[in-house]
């Protein structure tokens, strides 16, 4: 089994834990935010899914993601748009976002995990999490500048 397959299968398990329904709108949701790597929006999961789910709407998928967010399955993404973004990456991970075109990628930098701990080491900090955002223009909004 694929470790895709298995996070699916583990997020299934967790939300039929906390007594939620596996419902096939619920279930084409989560697949699809499980194989997405870009980021989406609640519009663009709603736009993917809705001519094999003509019955979804979209505050089906607002919901589901509320529940997602709630069952620590995904995480949401603020960002100066106001349009919220959802990764079911729950890794610690930090993200570079295009300032043309919106991409946003993961990446890892362990040296920010070993700064982490120093700063519980000087502070005395419980340190919950973090958020680092670089900022710049992506291969593909590259080759398009003169």
């Amino acid at each position: 089994m694929s470790i895709k397959n298995n996070h699916h299968v583990d997020a299934i398990e967790t939300l039929k834990r906390i007594g939620v329904r596996m419902t096939p709108q619920r279930n084409a949701i989560l697949s699809y935010l499980l194989s997405s790597t870009h980021h989406p929006t609640a519009h663009d999961i709603y736009e993917a899914l809705k001519k094999d789910y003509p019955n979804m709407s979209a505050t089906t998928v607002y919901n589901n993601l509320r529940l997602f967010k709630q069952a620590s399955l995904v995480r949401e993404l603020t960002y100066s748009d106001a349009s919220s973004r959802f990764d079911a990456n729950m890794m610690e991970h930090d993200h570079v976002i295009c300032r043309r075109c919106g991409r946003i990628t993961d990446f890892q930098y362990p040296l920010l995990q070993m700064a982490e701990r120093e700063v519980i080491q000087a502070t005395g900090y419980s340190i919950e999490s973090h958020r680092l955002e670089m900022y710049g223009l992506c291969p593909a909004c590259q080759a398009e500048e003169p």
